[in-house]
């Protein structure tokens, strides 16, 4: 039997029978296990393909499995306090841990601490990536959500306090999930809060572009890969499915099931905790403190399979199967280091020993160049600022430069083409 494309990896809060488990999504066949413990909502990821990672409820260390092997003893990486949330960056370089009202990112290759974010208020709910690493979103019980972008945060002088790209303080109770759509910088990012609504955002500039209020306080909240859909879980069990495809969509609505898509997914008895849909937008998977994760069918609105717990379901996703999940003999590529607990490593003990040095692993060794995302950074600032005389000044310098980014964007949109006929190809080749 071939691989299986995509899996569902979820956790509950008993642990009796495994930490977390990966099933099969067309079938609900328990695939693999991992035991040791229990993991704390929001707090389960997987790696770069090769770890999965996962916060211990209640205590101060995330548990660690190599993917493969699932019999093994879990590996331990102690954290400064309790861990709240957890997330890797999809390209496996970052990690990041919500601990109390801080969010502390660590450098994966050399398990160094490389900032602690103070900008939260109260306990860090949920923090997430954006799919190609160079933002992240945080939530927070201050009822505030934050985007970073990455790279002036690593890069940041510590003399510096690092501040987000935008605050978003539009809701009035906790944040309780994020979801970060595709498209990186350009992505939208949707919020669920206890003040029974959500909202959706634009990353790039933090305007709020729709806010949709229920009769219920909304647990989690996903979108459809396409963006058709928003799927909200209530603290009454419902899932609420919202179009965004309405031609009459004004900013602030309230939900009302009607004739055109938006519908109410019943079955769960408690609350909705975590929700997720598959690649190709026909699954919804969702997750509850009834003890069950439940398989929907988006077309039909019907409960299509349902996957008992012995606990409160705290993490459920529908994840793209890594290579190397079923093939016992692999191993990864890069050891896991342990995560430093401090800024300066070295200082506190936790170098690299005598003689020992810290090597920061990037495709290029050498001399860096800037990186596609960096470029387009880079082309969007100096595009907003064309239309400031002062800049460039007046005349003939004006219209050359901004040819010379017309060509350049006329450059990255031919690559960014490219690169995604490139993925699309690799997606639906047949196994």
């Amino acid at each position: 039997m071939s691989s299986p494309m995509e899996v569902i990896v979820s956790a509950d809060s008993a642990g009796q029978l495994w930490n977390c488990a990966v099933f099969d999504l067309h079938t609900g066949t328990n695939l693999l296990s991992y035991r040791g413990g229990n993991t704390s909502s929001r707090s389960l990821t997987i790696l770069n393909g090769e770890y999965i990672l996962g916060a211990q409820l209640g205590k101060n260390f995330i548990n660690v499995w190599e993917i493969q092997r699932k019999d093994q003893l879990q590996q331990k990486l102690v954290c400064p306090g309790v861990v709240t949330c957890l997330t890797a960056s999809p390209d496996g370089l970052y990690v990041l841990a919500g601990i109390g009202e801080a969010i502390y990112l660590w450098e994966v290759p050399t398990g160094n601490l490389l900032s602690i974010l103070s900008r939260h208020f109260q306990d860090v709910s949920c923090i997430r990536f954006t799919d190609d690493s160079s933002h992240f979103v945080s939530g927070g019980k201050d009822n505030l959500a934050l985007i970073w972008n990455l790279a002036s945060v690593v890069q940041l002088d510590s003399s510096r306090v690092s501040e987000p790209r935008h605050v978003l303080s539009r809701h009035s109770l906790p944040i309780t999930d994020i979801h970060c759509g595709l498209m990186g910088p350009q992505a939208r990012v949707a919020t669920a809060s206890l003040d029974q609504t959500v909202k959706v955002w634009e990353i790039s500039s933090g305007e709020m572009l729709l806010s949709v209020l229920f009769d219920v306080g909304i647990m989690s909240v996903t979108l459809d890969p396409c963006e058709y859909w928003l799927f909200c879980g209530g603290s009454d069990g419902k899932i609420f499915q919202v179009s965004l495809c309405n031609t009459n969509q004004c900013r602030d609505k309230t939900f009302q099931s009607d004739s055109e898509g938006n519908q109410v997914l019943k079955g769960h008895m408690n609350m909705v905790t975590c929700l997720s849909v598959s690649m190709d937008g026909m699954l919804l998977l969702s997750g509850s403190h009834d003890e069950t994760a439940r398989l929907w069918d988006v077309q039909s609105k019907q409960c299509v399979r349902c996957i008992s717990h012995k606990g409160p379901v705290t993490n459920a996703a529908i994840v793209p199967a890594p290579a190397n999940m079923f093939l016992p003999d692999s191993r990864p590529s890069i050891p896991l280091p342990r995560f430093s607990r401090h800024l300066n490593p070295s200082e506190q003990g936790e170098g690299a020993g005598p003689g020992g040095v810290y090597l920061r692993l990037g495709p290029n060794t050498q001399v860096p160049e800037e990186t596609y995302l960096e470029k387009a950074d880079k082309l969007h600032s100096l595009m907003c600022a064309v239309t400031d005389k002062s800049v460039f000044g007046d005349g003939e310098n004006t219209k050359v430069r901004v040819s010379e980014l017309e060509e350049e964007v006329k450059t990255l949109k031919k690559i960014n083409k490219d690169l995604y006929e490139f993925s699309t190809q690799l997606l639906t080749k047949p196994t």
